[in-house]
């Protein structure tokens, strides 16, 4: 198996697997889904000129854009490290760098289009945050060892 297809598979398992922890955070607290990805791909879509239609066609369509825009990032990372890494580095390395990259991949364009100000959040709203893409980061390093 080539190391890109190595790659998109970690980065599916370890998106799966932040959208697991996600959901399940959602549930056990009865908090609801971030609207910040469909914040970030709103502006987007403004700062590119792509029209999302009116009231509610255009809110289903900056959420469906902001999901999409997150396994974009969870398979890019995925791919991008199957293609640096042709061996899996050790998991307790590798997984907290990957979820860091994957948290930075959603987190630097919110707060660059003013979506969002990590330095405002509360230790509730980090851990909301960190957590999953950590999962995420360890997930696609493990999955990733595993098909080497």
């Amino acid at each position: 198996m080539q190391p890109l297809t190595k790659g998109l598979l970690a980065g599916t398992a370890g998106t799966i697997a932040l959208d697991l922890v996600t959901y399940g955070d959602m549930l056990l607290r009865g908090r609801p889904a971030s609207d910040t990805p469909a914040q970030v791909a709103a502006r987007l879509a403004e700062r590119a000129g792509v029209e999302l239609g009116t009231g509610e066609a255009r809110s289903n369509r900056e959420h469906a854009a902001g999901a999409l825009l997150g396994y974009i990032t969870g398979l890019g990372i995925g791919a991008a490290y199957g293609l640096l890494r042709r061996r899996g580095g050790p998991v307790r390395v590798a997984g907290p760098l990957l979820g860091a990259a994957a948290m930075a991949g959603s987190d630097l364009p919110a707060t660059a289009l003013g979506v969002t100000d990590p330095s405002t959040w509360d230790l509730t709203s980090w851990a909301s945050d960190v957590v999953p893409h950590l999962v995420y980061g360890l997930t696609t390093a493990s999955v990733y060892q595993a098909l080497c």
